[in-house]
């Protein structure tokens, strides 16, 4: 099985019921929640993207042959060149799928620079 990455506000995961299937703030007005696959990726789009977010960020470890909701491959925003294709998956987030949760470590400036 494969894995794919979600980044998640730790403030909203650590606040989240447990066993309640997660869906991020974003998911209301995107539709889908927008996940990368592997470590280098990530933290690319993390730095792209939320370098100048506050607060501590978490990777959700999503087992995508556990998911129940509908997983699909699809092409970044146009001029994206980061990946030829992203996993966004159309649905919450079934808690039994996060088979692990790691750390986004950030540098004093708020880059991203590994993740734990």
């Amino acid at each position: 099985m494969a894995q794919i990455y979600h980044m998640a506000l730790a403030s909203r995961w650590n606040t989240w019921p447990a066993n309640t299937p997660y869906l991020p703030e974003a998911y209301a007005d995107d539709g889908f929640i927008h996940c990368t696959a592997g470590d280098a990726l990530m933290i690319q789009v993390a730095n792209r993207f939320y370098r100048s977010v506050p607060g501590t960020f978490l990777a959700l470890v999503v087992e995508t042959g556990l998911l129940t909701s509908r997983l699909e491959w699809e092409a970044p925003s146009p001029g994206d060149t980061l990946a030829p294709l992203f996993p966004h998956i159309y649905g919450p987030i079934n808690w039994d799928a996060i088979v692990d949760v790691k750390t986004m470590t950030r540098a004093a400036d708020g880059t991203f620079t590994a993740i734990s």
